[in-house]
């Protein structure tokens, strides 16, 4: 199919679908201001300084037809986003007006801009790299605080300053490695080589060790409440949430099927599941109940087991417990046992709750450094995978077939941020993104 014309002037609403205050028709690409003016009564588009905004109408240029009355902002290349001329029409926001003004830049000559297509021209024209723009795209889609940090960061090219600096580092080595192999008598020692990729390797997997924290912080998690009938989950869930969604009441066995409810807890969005009560039973409902619980608790990214703690303790089901975080329920009640691996809470005082909502962010996110960039990308991810691989069999490699792994970790690490990669990688990256981005 190949990569779209960048020579071709380009129209999209870059506002949300429906009615609003305001509503933006951007356009780019050469000849994009001479085509404006045409539609603009006001000062001349072409005569502009870049960045600021006039204020004028739009009209049919063949019927003069006044569209709206709107704000037009210019931007001089390369000093815009695409690093083209570019302009975007500031209109009231109704769908029909907006339909309209984009018709009549169609008409003069403009074409629909595809996908993305705004960012494709600002990576294809230098202005940020793939790991840029694919932030972009993080940024757009960001539903949590969380999220939006990170895609900032990956944006800032936070990511890309980590990826040029350990291709550096495996330049310089390759480059030592060869002028061994050519000159025996200088460059790097054999001996070297491992002592200098163990710091690069360390890096790598760092960045690696942040992709779980990064895909709970894009994407969010989902964390099971489990225990036996009347363990108090639906109200441990009315409390995180601040409202109540479940019904309680002291009939154990209430939750006879799961409930679902969205939380965000410190920025990361989570999906909070009340599942029934586990329990042995002969009941063809409530087993099946108890069976989805089970489960629901498998595929969760977290587990709370509640157990009762103003009861006997009940003998726990079978759980993933490395992804499981004990609670000992209705702590504001005289304690029956006692055990220091569960956190003790209270739905009715709030006693725990804080403690407990510091766990499951740290249970969630691990060892990922708040201020540092993390892997939230899949094809990152896989890059740095083999980046690993390859560093991994250099540092067992003979001398002379070092240099070939480095060389292959660079074409890894090169990928992420967009370098010779093929245009099928760029059509997968941008075909996600929206019109008019």
């Amino acid at each position: 199919m190949g990569l779209p014309s960048l020579k071709d002037v380009i129209a999209a609403i870059a506002t949300p679908p429906g009615k609003g205050a305001v509503g933006i028709v951007r356009v780019s690409g050469e000849g994009s201001l001479e085509l404006v003016s045409r539609l603009w009564q006001g000062k001349n588009p072409s005569q502009l300084a870049g960045g600021r905004f006039t204020y004028g109408a739009i009209c049919d240029p063949q019927t003069q037809e006044v569209l709206d009355q709107a704000l037009l902002l210019v931007f001089r290349q390369p000093h815009s986003y695409t690093g083209q001329d570019s302009a975007e029409l500031h209109t009231h926001g109704s769908p029909a007006v907006l339909r309209r003004v984009l018709q009549a830049l169609f008409e003069q000559g403009a074409r629909p801009a595809q996908p993305g297509e705004f960012t494709l021209r600002a990576y294809l024209n230098g202005k940020m790299d793939l790991a840029q723009a694919e932030s972009v795209l993080s940024l757009v889609e960001a539903e949590s605080d969380a999220a939006r940090r990170q895609a900032l960061r990956g944006l800032s090219a936070g990511l890309s300053q980590k990826i040029a600096h350990i291709s550096e580092e495996l330049f310089t080595l390759l480059a030592h490695i060869q002028a061994w192999l050519d000159y025996p008598e200088e460059g790097v020692e054999p001996a070297q080589i491992q002592e200098t990729l163990k710091p690069v390797l360390l890096e790598v997997q760092h960045l690696l060790a942040t992709a779980p924290a990064g895909r709970i912080a894009q994407k969010g998690a989902r964390i099971a409440l489990v225990g036996a009938p009347n363990a108090g989950k639906s109200s441990l869930l009315n409390a995180l949430l601040g409202y109540e969604r479940a019904i309680v009441t002291p009939i154990p066995g209430t939750t006879r099927d799961y409930l679902e409810a969205p939380l965000e807890i410190a920025g990361v969005p989570i999906v909070a599941v009340d599942t029934a009560g586990v329990r042995e039973t002969e009941d063809l409902i409530e087993k099946s109940g108890v069976e989805r619980a089970l489960q629901i608790a498998q595929e969760a990214d977290l587990v709370l087991y509640l157990a009762d703690q103003s009861q006997p303790r009940p003998t726990p089901p079978p759980l993933p417990w490395a992804r499981t975080l004990m609670v000992a329920t209705k702590a504001d009640l005289p304690p029956v046992w006692t055990e220091h691996s569960f956190l003790r809470v209270s739905s009715q005082t709030g006693l725990g709750l804080e403690a407990l909502r510091q766990q499951i962010h740290q249970r969630l996110l691990g060892e990922a450094p708040e201020g540092e960039i993390w892997i939230s990308n899949e094809r990152h991810v896989e890059a740095l995978r083999r980046a690993k691989a390859h560093l991994l069999e250099a540092m067992e490699a003979p001398e002379d077939l070092a240099g070939v792994s480095i060389e292959m970790a660079l074409d890894a690490l090169a990928e992420i941020l967009g370098k010779d990669v093929s245009e099928e990688v760029i059509d997968r990256v941008f075909r996600n993104f929206c019109v008019g981005k």
